[in-house]
């Protein structure tokens, strides 16, 4: 970050931090769990557009989170280069990109990253891909999408699973497609699934960038998982951030050792939270 954004990002953090602690109220536990110093990767899952501004709160340090290059291309481009954001082109590979990642965390700085790649919201190609499977002639797929969009793209997958290896019937699918989630507690409830397999399904798979980039620079791996809902003066939506540790040399041991430290954090937020 130049010193010009470091002092824009000074000048505003104190303001718009107050301004969103107001106006979404968010619980946030383990804060002291973030290392004051050293290089740090900071993960959790994705569900809102507002997710990093939960541990950017949390902290002291200026974190640098990656974000879609669409972000640096509106009106609001001066704001997202400021606050130290990296601009990512997901269409490919974008090698600019994870060097300047990199050298944050060469430099012994913190980043933030999603692991699951996107927000865990269902997309636009995927709710037209099952309209046109299961519901075409049965709905406008105008009033289908403003009736699925909120539900989460994971549990939506998981009763397709479901479907497909008839635990569940394509009506019992149908029926339930826009409330997802409450149908697998019922699930759960009438001993038709686990709350291990629940939990299991919770989130997206995980992409590598993370645990291989903190691997790299010998950064601590810093999870974090977010419940709840972004609405003003939200009564449930918290932020538990976990204990850090470092990626060893498997990675894919390493990346099954992160989705499982979130899924965790995930479960001890519906437990205590019960959303």
């Amino acid at each position: 970050m130049s010193n010009e954004n470091m002092f824009i990002y000074k000048a505003l953090k104190p303001v718009l931090s107050t301004i969103y602690k107001l106006w979404y109220n968010p619980k946030i536990i383990g804060r002291e769990s973030i290392p004051k110093e050293g290089s740090i990767v900071v993960v959790g899952n994705h569900i809102h557009i507002m997710d990093q501004c939960n541990v950017i709160i949390s902290t002291k340090r200026p974190l640098h989170y990656m974000a879609k290059k669409e972000y640096f291309e509106g009106k609001f481009a001066w704001f997202f280069k400021a606050v130290g954001c990296i601009p990512v082109d997901r269409s490919k590979k974008d090698d600019s990109a994870t060097s300047a990642a990199l050298e944050v965390l060469e430099n012994n700085q913190a980043l933030g990253l999603f692991p699951e790649g996107t927000r865990n919201g269902l997309k636009e190609d995927r709710a037209k891909e099952l309209y046109e499977t299961y519901l075409e002639s049965s709905i406008e797929y105008n009033d289908f999408y403003e009736k699925i969009k909120k539900t989460k793209t994971s549990q939506i997958n998981y009763l397709e699973e479901l479907m497909k290896n008839k635990v569940i019937t394509r009506d019992e699918f149908l029926d339930n497609i826009y409330t997802a989630d409450e149908f697998l507690n019922d699930l759960i409830i009438n001993h038709r699934l686990t709350k291990e397999e629940y939990y299991e399904n919770i989130l997206l798979p995980f992409k590598f960038g993370a645990v291989s980039m903190a691997h790299k620079t010998d950064s601590y791996l810093v999870p974090y998982a977010i419940t709840g809902e972004y609405k003003f003066r939200s009564k449930n939506l918290m932020i538990r951030i976990g204990t850090p540790f470092k990626a060893d040399d498997d990675l894919e041991k390493a990346n099954q050792r992160l989705r499982e430290e979130i899924k965790n954090l995930l479960k001890d937020n519906i437990q205590n939270n019960g959303k």
